[in-house]
């Protein structure tokens, strides 16, 4: 382990500046899509629409970006690629809710409770599990926890960017599975319904078929991820040579205390607020059609909005009782703050939106993903093994399609009733699904929050 440990240390140290990788990556792209369409490489396949649920025949070429319609699009898709990113939206939105938390002093002031309420030992635990129920909040944990996490590890005198590769871990690599049910589990519920119905019409599985499975790998990856990170990541970090937070270290004054109670209050106004929108039958926030909460109402369509309005609330609130912000103007002043110091971050995203808008393109994602599919369902295997197939098939296609929305749509015409027929219960098959779905999120370059943590963890080692 601890040469593996060494060659990887070894590699990272010298990979450059994460612009220059995507220019190369880019480059990459622009090089093989074009090698593709000489060769006249396509794939024909079956998916299922997640709009419609019905089953569609579609045929996938690969495109060039060096023909005339490729060059046409890198040249006047930059602009429309970009402002399609929603990840930027989200960041924005939810840093001008969280600028203001900061500013006031709140995060600091809940990270001394944190650290004072939780016993040291069971620290990473606690931040790996919350990482991975903050996928119930979509974009939440990459936003809020991963740069609480360090900065909690900081304040007691522990290597920063080991709290933040434990919490990006809980946050992007367990994404697939949560002892709630979120949206996500809608969706893919739906499409599961959809493959089962090719081979045995009138049979369907419910919300809560994975949820027993969903709740024992949370809580066995929780005890991972926080195993490794303390035994051998933070040990080969050693001590951090960088300055400590004197700030964040320490008890919690009077004015923090009050503050917190007016956080608190605060808190408790925005939930009671959204409640109203949203509990009453035909409320607002629900889906205008179904009368769901969940499944594609607005009240999470937009749960970035309802973050962002906690911590700003939550935050003013604070700072009004701690005597940190006196005025609007020094809310206004947090806001501005906090969006003005994402200029190298936006500079990052824009390059990493060409190179995903790019590759998307191409359809060459969609082509690995149906050879490589139709390579595991021809190879003859027994149920077991085809099943540890399926999992390394979706964990490699992982590192260049992250969604887990569009795999899904393609693998399970295929794989369910193929499973099915070899005995295999199609609940079982969309476990295995989440199993390669997810952790792979975390070391892939077309993750749209890669970016984000890399300037997080600049923040406190520059090389």
């Amino acid at each position: 382990m601890e040469r593996f440990l060494d060659v990887v240390e070894r590699v990272g140290n010298r990979v450059p500046h994460p612009v220059v990788i995507f220019v190369l990556l880019i480059g990459l792209v622009i090089l093989l899509s074009h090698v593709f369409y000489l060769l006249g490489a396509s794939v024909s396949y079956q998916r299922i629409n997640p709009d419609t649920h019905a089953l569609e025949d579609a045929t996938a070429s690969v495109r060039s970006l060096l023909s005339a319609d490729g060059i046409r699009f890198v040249y006047a898709g930059a602009v429309a690629n970009f402002m399609s990113f929603t990840a930027v939206g989200v960041i924005i939105i939810a840093m001008l809710g969280v600028g203001v938390a900061e500013a006031a002093g709140l995060i600091k002031a809940l990270i001394r409770k944190l650290v004072m309420v939780a016993p040291p030992a069971a620290l990473t635990y606690i931040l790996v599990f919350i990482g991975v129920l903050s996928s119930i909040a979509a974009d939440a944990g990459y936003l809020v926890l991963i740069p609480l996490a360090a900065a909690a590890y900081l304040s007691i005198g522990r290597h920063p960017l080991a709290g933040l590769a434990a919490s990006f871990a809980g946050v992007a690599a367990v994404f697939s599975v949560n002892i709630l049910i979120k949206p996500l589990d809608g969706i893919l519920v739906g499409i599961t319904n959809d493959a089962i119905a090719l081979m045995s019409p009138g049979r369907t599985i419910s919300l809560m078929s994975n949820f027993w499975f969903s709740v024992a790998s949370v809580l066995l990856i929780t005890v991972v991820v926080a195993f490794i990170s303390d035994r051998f990541i933070e040990p080969r970090l050693g001590p951090y040579a960088g300055a400590a937070d004197a700030d964040a270290a320490g008890g919690v004054t009077a004015e923090e205390s009050r503050g917190l109670r007016y956080a608190l209050w605060g808190l408790v106004g925005v939930l009671l607020f959204f409640a109203l929108l949203s509990l009453p039958p035909g409320a607002p926030l629900r889906n205008p059609d179904t009368g769901s909460l969940i499944a594609d109402s607005p009240l999470m369509n937009g749960l970035i909005v309802f973050i962002a309005l906690v911590f700003l609330v939550a935050g003013a609130a604070y700072g009004i009782g701690a005597g940190t912000m006196r005025r609007s103007v020094d809310i206004v002043s947090a806001m501005e703050k906090a969006v003005a110091g994402l200029g190298g971050l936006i500079f990052l995203l824009f390059v990493i939106r060409q190179f995903n808008a790019f590759f998307t393109y191409t359809n060459m994602a969609t082509l690995a993903a149906v050879k490589m599919g139709d390579a595991l369902e021809s190879a003859g295997l027994g149920a077991l093994p085809l099943l540890v197939g399926f999992v390394f098939v979706v964990g490699v296609l992982d590192l260049i399609m992250t969604g887990a929305i569009p795999k899904w749509a393609i693998f399970a015409p295929i794989f369910v009733p193929l499973l099915m027929r070899l005995q295999v219960e199609p609940e079982a098959v969309l476990a295995a699904y989440r199993v390669g779905d997810s952790p792979l999120n975390a070391v892939s370059p077309l993750n749209a929050y890669f970016g984000l943590i890399v300037s997080f963890a600049m923040k406190y080692q520059k090389d």
